[in-house]
């Protein structure tokens, strides 16, 4: 069990740190942070940004290369996602008119992170 709880440990870290990079990495790239590890009952959010009229959820992964990293947000996690967003916009009305995006910063082992804009479309928000 202890190692269970130490690998959990361990990926924790690296997902924080590879936050803490993704947030770096889009201030550079002109967003606006507008939350960061927004949590809910319906599920987490890594971070949301804002760049003139739009609202981009942005999930961050990390994998051992960069092909696993853009596909690791599938079908189940969209629809927590989409979830996540429709009740945090509740919460925030004032956000409700801008256009929404969903990104997907990918980290590998190796390498600068890929920004993929529009990464999925959820049903609905």
């Amino acid at each position: 069990m202890r190692d269970r709880r130490q690998r959990g440990s361990k990926a924790r870290r690296r997902g924080l740190w590879a936050e803490s990079l993704a947030v770096a990495y889009l201030r550079l790239k002109g967003y606006r942070i507008v939350e960061r590890n927004w949590r809910s009952k319906l599920g987490e959010i890594d971070i949301l940004v804002r760049k003139g009229h739009v609202l981009a959820l942005v999930e961050v992964k990390t994998r051992g290369d960069a092909a696993l990293a853009r596909g690791a947000v599938m079908g189940p996690q969209q629809r927590r996602l989409a979830r996540a967003l429709g009740h945090y916009l509740k919460t925030r009305p004032e956000l409700a008119g801008l256009d929404l995006r969903c990104d997907v910063v990918a980290f590998a082992k190796l390498g600068w992170p890929i920004h993929l804009l529009d990464a999925w479309r959820p049903e609905a928000f």
